[in-house]
């Protein structure tokens, strides 16, 4: 072996023991068929790219089941096809990234780097002369490209697919046939009028349709047909009943007139004022929108809330490099521990609770006080700035007990 080779074994032993030189031996082999730094990053950062894509699809995964249970409605009971469903959840996906992206990158980096101490490759790769930044550096790459695409999601897809979630949601609501009409239920449509249907087909036709009309107490009206469909005229919504019968109480002497048609209109006019447009959340609304905001737009406490919005937009990718960098300073600070490095791990989970914490209350605090909106750009930056100067600090380096010299004899 080269004497560059056996300096850096013996570098090396003086940190560990005998037990561990064959580890050490395999690890500085695995060192040596990497090409340089650039290899060393390129391993590292391979790794933390499969772990944080696996974790992501997890997290993504578990987080659009909570949600999607809330929509199954739309398709139990309303009949919506499942390709509107699957519209649905892909439109929340980029809600479900802003969230999930930051914690999948911290959980990779955990991970890893914790796999590569206790395997003791972290121990060899500072024996041959590493640095913690040099350490850092792939979990520093993937952070700030995490960053950049939490950015990209923040200020340009979620306003964009909320927004179309919500004009789809509303645009289902506003039907009809679907909201209005469930069947197996009796839907009071208009003040007065209450409508059941035994069946709804998957083309809006309604089967077994039953409409009790009172809007006029004194001769309350009950008109049964086989079939019929909710549509919308010039006048307001109707439906429109074919081959059934009218039945007609009078109010004095109680006499029933009884009415078979074969087709017959029930106008409800009331659905009419029915608002065709709705106000727009602040999730909907783009940067520009949030920031500079129309005089006319809301009262001051909304306004509030859309500045707040604003600005969380600007501040929450910072937490991805805020999480990056306390995981690299709690694990790649201090010397190697061979018990493990479990304390450095809850330490790490628990600053990011706090962290994830702090985010939710200074957005809430900013949306009713703007002096608490420097506070959403120091919360991700102060522990920025701390992690950095704790990698920047030099590890401290376990003293050595040196071999007695040999007395002459």
């Amino acid at each position: 072996m080269p004497a560059r080779g056996r300096g850096i074994i013996y570098k090396a032993a003086n940190s560990l023991d005998v037990s561990s030189l064959f580890c050490l031996s395999l690890c500085l082999a695995t060192v040596y068929r990497l090409d340089g730094m650039r290899g060393i990053t390129r391993y590292v950062l391979g790794q933390l790219a499969a772990a944080t894509i696996a974790i992501t699809v997890a997290l993504t995964f578990a987080v659009w089941l909570t949600q999607s249970l809330r929509l199954i409605d739309f398709i139990v009971n309303r009949g919506l096809p499942a390709t509107t469903f699957f519209s649905f959840v892909a439109l929340l996906l980029p809600s479900f990234l802003a969230v999930v992206l930051p914690i999948a990158v911290f959980c990779a980096i955990l991970f890893v780097y914790h796999k590569l101490t206790m395997d003791s490759e972290l121990v060899v790769l500072r024996a041959v002369g590493l640095s913690s930044f040099q350490l850092a550096r792939p979990a520093l790459i993937i952070g700030l490209l995490t960053t950049l695409v939490v950015y990209s999601i923040t200020l340009y897809f979620l306003p964009i697919s909320y927004r179309a979630f919500k004009e789809l949601q509303f645009q289902l609501r506003s039907d009809y046939s679907t909201v209005l009409l469930q069947e197996g239920a009796f839907n009071t449509v208009a003040d007065g009028i209450t409508v059941y249907v035994r069946e709804r087909s998957s083309d809006g036709e309604l089967r077994g349709i039953l409409v009790h009309d009172i809007r006029d107490p004194a001769k309350p009206v009950t008109m049964m047909a086989e079939r019929g469909a909710l549509v919308r005229g010039d006048a307001g919504p109707r439906v429109v009943m074919v081959n059934g019968n009218r039945q007609q109480v009078e109010g004095g002497s109680g006499r029933l007139s009884l009415l078979y048609f074969d087709s017959y209109t029930v106008e409800i006019t009331r659905l009419q004022d029915t608002p065709q447009t709705r106000w727009r959340d602040a999730k909907e609304r783009f940067l520009p929108e949030l920031l500079n905001p129309d005089p006319t737009v809301g009262d001051e406490q909304f306004r509030a809330e859309l500045a707040a919005e604003g600005h969380q937009r600007l501040a929450a990718p910072l937490y991805t490099l805020a999480f990056v960098l306390v995981a690299l300073a709690t694990l790649l600070a201090g010397e190697f521990n061979r018990r493990g490095q479990n304390r450095r791990v809850f330490f790490a989970v628990f600053c990011i609770a706090v962290l994830e914490g702090l985010s939710l209350a200074m957005q809430d605090v900013a949306s009713k006080s703007s002096w608490a909106i420097p506070g959403m750009y120091i919360a991700p930056l102060l522990p920025i700035l701390v992690a950095l100067a704790v990698l920047a600090k030099p590890p401290r380096r376990r003293a050595t007990n040196q071999m007695p010299e040999m007395a002459a004899p």
